[in-house]
């Protein structure tokens, strides 16, 4: 007995996969134009704006540790918030000169963009994020260099801004944690100022080994002793993820607070 052709369309749509809905994403960049408008108009009026960098990491650290930090505690940071987005990484930030090269420039892979040029693109995509609906605009920074830049950024737009509900805020605090912050923890632990370091060593390699331990080469650690020379500024042998899962805890928990406080309506 001969299928129909009704029956054949019908089967095929049986068949066919279901198409997606909504995805439970905080990523932008997951949404379409029509999701993220809904979300807005339901209360998601804060975006966070992750800022990472491309830059060396010593022999045993990928070049892109802080844009796969800054993602991932973005994303759980705007989890806790429960009214935030996440927008897409900033990877090009300033990392020195590039003729002739100066800090992390003196190492292949890492990618430098001027100061001005930086702030330019923090402006526009804050502005952007204004004409969209957005309230509160976070800009949350991984490197240390261009804190001061994210800063001015946020005044001069909160100075063009002024008679507006809309503000960019700079939350140096997320900073703080990673740096200075999980540094006492780790010194409350036993471990030494020379070990913890400042780049490359014991706390940013655990901190990496936390988020994806495909970031960090496991045969390099054991390697001789690192140094300046090197792109490492401390000694990350004894790094491990258990370590870093603490110092991922202890940022999102103070850069939730810390927005929290920013963004309560004036």
């Amino acid at each position: 007995m001969k299928t129909s052709a009704a029956l054949l369309v019908l089967l095929a749509l049986v068949a066919a996969p279901a198409l997606a809905q909504t995805p439970d994403t905080v990523f932008l960049e997951e949404l379409t134009w029509p999701e993220l408008r809904a979300l807005v108009a339901a209360g998601k009026t804060t975006i966070i704006l992750p800022i990472g960098g491309t830059e060396q990491n010593g022999p045993a650290m990928a070049l892109g540790k802080h844009n796969r930090r800054v993602k991932l505690l973005s994303e759980r940071i705007a989890v806790s918030l429960g009214n935030a987005l996440v927008a897409p990484v900033i990877a090009y930030v300033p990392e020195g000169n590039i003729s002739p090269p100066s800090g992390h420039m003196r190492f292949p892979g890492t990618i430098s963009v001027p100061d001005a040029a930086f702030e330019t693109i923090l402006e526009y995509a804050a502005r952007s994020f204004k004409q969209h609906g957005f309230k509160d605009i976070i800009f949350l920074g991984d490197h240390g260099g261009y804190q001061k830049s994210m800063a001015r950024a946020a005044a001069s737009l909160n100075r063009e801004w002024a008679k507006t509900p809309v503000r960019a805020h700079a939350i140096e605090d997320y900073y703080t944690a990673a740096d200075k912050d999980f540094a006492q923890y780790l010194k409350g632990k036993g471990f030494t100022a020379e070990e913890i370091g400042t780049h490359a060593g014991l706390a940013d390699t655990s901190l990496a080994m936390a988020v994806n331990p495909a970031l960090v080469r496991a045969d390099q650690l054991r390697a001789a002793p690192r140094g300046k020379a090197d792109g490492v500024h401390g000694d990350p042998k004894r790094a491990s993820a258990e370590l870093g899962k603490a110092g991922l805890d202890l940022i999102v928990e103070r850069s939730v607070a810390s927005i929290q406080n920013a963004t309560a309506r004036r």
